[in-house]
């Protein structure tokens, strides 16, 4: 609900400082990335709960070229937060202006993005909107397509937003599909940058999954030069790639750092096991509306089934454990920790790996292991989280 208030306030503080501003309504967060570019405007400014529950409320932001900015960008903008504001002469201020068809040059960009040759028709596809900005836009791409679309989590009341359906609860999908007797399902969050899917048996397929059923496509159509996961994508995943010929790196955990090391390298294909996957040769940011068009183009070129599509992909077993920490609490440098992830990893050998990352919103130490044996992968993470607690004390 408080959308509308910050943006009537991003709206005065921008033409307050002599910038124009286009006002674009309730869509997801590609879609302003796409019509920043597509406008030719300098910048791009989202207000959205993204993933979570409506009091999170928050702004992102994008570049010109419709990418989100760099760590040390969005560093020198928060440190000039607290600077006196300035204002422009008042024959200088800016002007706003709504642009009606935002959506509709939206659905337009994601219909544009799945092969001219192939179309949706005799799929019938379940669609949850988290109650968030692709409501009025994700069925009907995909109606437009030609599938039959069903959906739930369309109607969005300001408050409801990511409350017990979308992405982060997957369950709501599995369950809507299943009853509906859907093909398959596309579950997104609120501002419509992460997928998640399941197929008509209620399976779920999470981000490695499906950026994997694209990079096998996209590897048998032209060479794929490499695809970037981060630090908590699953092995197996890893493995899987590789198994393709397909060279792997992972970057830090979000998808600004997924999408810098693939700039690094200039690869295409890249993302989270959480649902954010950036295809570069569709969209400059992650898209949970053109990923799942990439995974349909996928099925509909192979004609395959999501588990035909995954068949040779076989996770690791994984344990996180969370670990409350004390704030300023240097894990890095305790040596108790660092001997017990050493013996963590010989023990493990190639067969695993083991990861320790702090939150970034919490205060939290998570402990991840993972590894081909489920039962000395549980035991290995447990004995690890005891000597964080041991070196708490």
């Amino acid at each position: 609900m408080s959308g509308y208030m910050l943006e009537a306030a991003l709206e005065a503080g921008f033409a307050a400082a002599g910038v124009d501003v286009v006002l674009a309504g309730p869509i997801p967060t590609p879609g302003v990335a796409y019509l920043t570019r597509a406008l030719r405007l300098d910048a791009g400014v989202v207000i959205s709960a993204s993933h979570n529950p409506y009091f999170d409320n928050g702004i992102k932001f994008f570049s010109a070229r419709g990418a989100k900015l760099p760590d040390a960008v969005e560093a020198a903008i928060e440190a000039r937060i607290d600077e006196p504001i300035g204002c422009a002469d008042s024959a200088a201020i800016g002007r706003a202006r709504r642009i009606d068809d935002a959506a509709g040059r939206y659905i337009e960009f994601c219909k544009s993005t799945f092969p001219t040759d192939l179309d949706l028709r005799g799929l019938k596809i379940a669609v949850d909107c988290a109650h968030g900005a692709a409501y009025h836009i994700a069925p009907r791409v995909f109606h437009e397509l030609g599938a039959e679309v069903v959906a739930i989590g369309k109607e969005p009341n300001g408050l409801n937003i990511n409350d017990q359906v979308g992405a982060t609860v997957p369950e709501s999908i599995r369950t809507f599909t299943l009853a509906q007797g859907a093909d398959i399902g596309i579950s997104l969050d609120g501002d419509g940058d992460r997928l998640v899917m399941v197929d008509r048996h209620g399976a779920i397929y999470d981000g490695d999954m499906l950026i994997y059923v694209i990079a096998r496509m996209q590897n048998e159509q032209s060479r794929l030069p490499g695809v970037v996961g981060t630090l908590m994508s699953n092995l197996g995943f890893q493995r899987a790639i590789e198994a393709l010929g397909v060279p792997f790196i992972r970057a830090k955990v979000g998808d600004r750092y997924v999408l810098e090391r693939l700039e690094e390298r200039g690869w295409k294909l890249g993302g989270e096991n959480s649902g954010h996957i950036l295809c570069l040769d569709r969209h400059t940011t992650g898209d949970g509306i053109v990923s799942a068009l990439q995974v349909l183009a996928a099925l509909r070129i192979r004609n395959e089934t999501l588990a035909q599509a995954c068949q040779d992909l076989s996770f690791y077993p994984q344990k996180l454990i969370n670990v409350r920490i004390k704030e300023g609490f240097d894990w890095q440098s305790d040596r108790a920790i660092s001997e017990a992830v050493a013996s963590a990893e010989s023990e493990l050998a190639d067969k695993g790996r083991v990861l320790l990352r702090a939150s970034g919103t919490e205060p939290l130490l998570r402990v991840m292991v993972e590894g081909q044996d489920e039962a000395k992968v549980g035991n290995i993470a447990q004995r690890l989280a005891t000597v964080v607690r041991s070196a708490l004390e």
